[in-house]
This record gives structure tokens, sequence and C-alpha cells, in this order.
């Protein structure tokens, strides 16, 4: 539930920042790759991370590098797909509740009350139609580990030190998957390091650009 405000005021140019629609990962991917030139570095975060490999497995060949930052390679647990139709329903007349108290909590290493009150803009901005589009992408979502082992361009595996959402062994795991990877581990960030520690995520952004 996060928009291009996620990524802060990062210096770079000629970046496309994509906020997709959809109930499935492959139909977001579509958009993504009908927006983007015929070569392209490819990166995201959390759920973005999570469309990026669905981008990859339909188009491996456009993407000339990849970062993944704080996400999951894997389909999502049975015991998280129990949740989502009970967020789904509160999320009509209390999205901003849900996120208040639910989700948010798990975004930061410690209180960020700005990035905090940012994150729940951006969720209240898109809506309650979005948050069920994208918690029904999230339960679908297939596994990943076989498109990020047939890979062989260069990739980025970051993560914030404390992330409580996608934990260290998914990043450990995309990275022995991943030929020609890289692992960085953020100290002092959670899940959205671009908003918590913008210094160290951006310089490794730029390494990976090199």
């Amino acid at each position: 539930m996060c928009d291009h405000r996620m990524w802060g005021v990062i210096p770079l140019t000629d970046v496309i920042h994509m906020t997709p629609t959809g109930s499935s990962m492959s139909a977001m991917a579509a958009q993504v790759l009908a927006a983007a030139p015929p070569r392209f570095a490819l990166a995201g975060l959390s759920m973005g991370g999570i469309l990026a490999m669905e981008v990859l497995r339909l188009a491996p060949e456009r993407v000339e590098r990849l970062a993944l930052f704080d996400t999951n390679p894997l389909a999502e647990a049975p015991e998280v797909q129990a949740r989502r139709a009970l967020q789904i329903t509160r999320s009509v007349s209390d999205l901003g509740g849900l996120m208040t108290d639910t989700l948010i909590p798990n975004y930061f290493a410690k209180p960020q009350p700005k990035a905090e009150a940012l994150c729940l803009q951006m969720a209240l901005d898109l809506g309650p139609r979005v948050f069920a589009e994208q918690s029904l992408a999230l339960r679908d979502r297939r596994d990943q580990q076989a498109t990020l082992a047939a890979y062989p361009g260069p990739a980025l595996v970051l993560m914030g030190e404390h992330d409580r959402l996608c934990p260290r062994d998914r990043h450990d795991l995309m990275a022995r998957l991943l030929p020609r990877s890289k692992l960085v581990i953020l100290p002092g960030a959670g899940h959205i390091p671009p908003l918590e520690t913008p210094g160290l995520f951006t310089n490794a952004l730029k390494d990976w650009l090199c």
C-alpha cells in the first residue's frame, strides 16, 4: 500500500516509478512490461520485489540487472493466506485503523512518526479497492525460486537488519539462488530502508547501478 513516495528523495535520473493495479501478479507485471523500455534495470521492495520476480519470470531477457529489497521469493504461507479475507473486509470501513494497528507497526525498526504518517497517507490515497487487489495478488502468488536460479544477470539482494516481515533467511535464500548476487544488510533499518536509512540505501542503490 505504497506509491512512489516510499522511495523518499533518491537522487537518481531516468527512473520510472510504478504502482500497477490488478488482483494478480501476472496482470500487474504485464503493466510494468508495457510501460518499461526494451531493456531496463528492475528494482522492487516488499510486494514490489515479489512483483519484480514475476516481471523477471515473464521477460528475463529484458531485465538488465535486478534488485530485490526486503522481500520474499516463496509462495504465501497458509496461515498468512487465512488472514487475508478478514483484512479485506475490515479495509472497506476501517482501512486507516487496519494500517495503523496491524501493518505499519511492522514497517520500521524503531518508531518513525513522519514515515509512519506517510505510510498511512499512501495507503489511504490508494484506498480499499487497491488493498483488496494487492491482498489477493499476494495470497495467490507463485514460488519464484526457479525464476531466480535461472537469471544470469547481476543482482542485489538487500534488507534492513531488523525487518520483521521478510526475515534474513528469505534474503539468504535469494542470494544463494541468484548466480551473480550481492547481499547487503543495512544496519538500523526495518522493512522500508528508503524511509528509515535513506543514505545507506541510496549508496547501495548507486553501487548496484554502476
